[in-house]
Formats: C-alpha cells, sequence, structure tokens
C-alpha cells in the first residue's frame, strides 16, 4: 500500500515530485490533459507537504502562483490555508500552502 504524503520523509517526498513531474512530462507529450491535470495537482500537494504550516500566517495576505490574485488567510488546517482571494472576497476557499508565495 502507498504511503500518505503526510507519513513521507522529505527525500520519499522529493522522488515523488520527480516521478509525478516525468509522468506529468509524459502525458503532456501525449496530449492527455485530463492525466496531466491530475499529476499537476498531485505535485502541488507533495510539495505541500514539504513546507511548514507555521510560516504561513492567519491575516497575512499571499500571492497565489501562476495569478495576479492574492489570498488572505483566516485559518489554517494542517497544510491547507483557508480564506479569500482578492478576486473573490466573500467565498472562503482553501488552498495548499504550496501555491502561496510571499506577497512582491
Amino acid at each position: 500500500m502507498d504511503k500518505r504524503y503526510s507519513q513521507m520523509t522529505p527525500h520519499e517526498l522529493q522522488t515523488e515530485i520527480a516521478g509525478l513531474t516525468e509522468k506529468a512530462r509524459k502525458a503532456e507529450q501525449m496530449g492527455i490533459v485530463n492525466e496531466l491535470a491530475v499529476l499537476e495537482r498531485k505535485i502541488t500537494m507533495a510539495k505541500a507537504y514539504m513546507q511548514n504550516p507555521e510560516d504561513f500566517l492567519p491575516g497575512a495576505e499571499y500571492q497565489i502562483e501562476g495569478t495576479d490574485d492574492t489570498f488572505r488567510i483566516d485559518y489554517m488546517n494542517g497544510v491547507f490555508a483557508w480564506g479569500h482571494r482578492s478576486s473573490s472576497p466573500d467565498q472562503e476557499e482553501a488552498l495548499p500552502i504550496s501555491v502561496l508565495k510571499e506577497k512582491s
């Protein structure tokens, strides 16, 4: 049985990310869009488990990777930050911490 990301060591997570990245590259080359999207989400989640949730502070705003949106954290739950995007302040959502970057 496979381990959960939360049970893996940093080395195991890096190995998993490398394998998923290779599979994603092949899926992209073959034009399998659905598989590529799933693999990219798995990579994002594995990267979240390599970060320290304590580095992300409730009340702080972070840039969402790949977008112009910012995200204000209301609270943390594991490797997920719960809060609101600047583009949709009335809708609460959870994002893996691996997609949040310091605002520039």
